[in-house]
């Protein structure tokens, strides 16, 4: 099923703590997303957690709250990658939308030229 069952993007998108996390999540390169998209059209957003050895806890995968994602998506905050089309689901990598960085503004007035020398000539 294509995503474009996801609703519209929203004019006002409210920022929440829940939705800071999941950006953040996305955002972090060592991080891989993806979102899973089933045969029924069930979506569901997760990442690996690596075993931490100090804690003992992760080695398992983590879901992420769907409604958060599909309102990043709306927005445009995030993207789908290329599709991995399996027979009962679709895989898509979930990347942030990178906003291109402005130019550093260049003065407008020309330089000034180093004053010539007067060059001492041989008699």
């Amino acid at each position: 099923m294509p995503l474009t069952a996801i609703r519209t993007p929203a004019t006002d998108t409210s920022r929440t703590p829940a939705t800071a996390d999941v950006l953040r999540t996305v955002s972090d390169a060592r991080t891989p997303v993806f979102v899973t998209v089933h045969a029924n059209g069930r979506r569901r957003y997760s990442y690996w957690r690596p075993l931490d050895s100090a804690t003992g806890r992760g080695g398992c995968y983590v879901a992420l709250p769907t409604a958060e994602c599909d309102e990043l998506l709306s927005s445009g905050r995030i993207t789908l990658g290329d599709p991995l089309t399996d027979p009962t689901k679709t895989t898509y990598r979930v990347r942030p939308v990178r906003t291109p960085q402005t130019p550093a503004r260049i003065s407008s007035a020309p330089a000034r030229r180093a004053p010539v020398r007067d060059r001492v000539r041989a008699a």
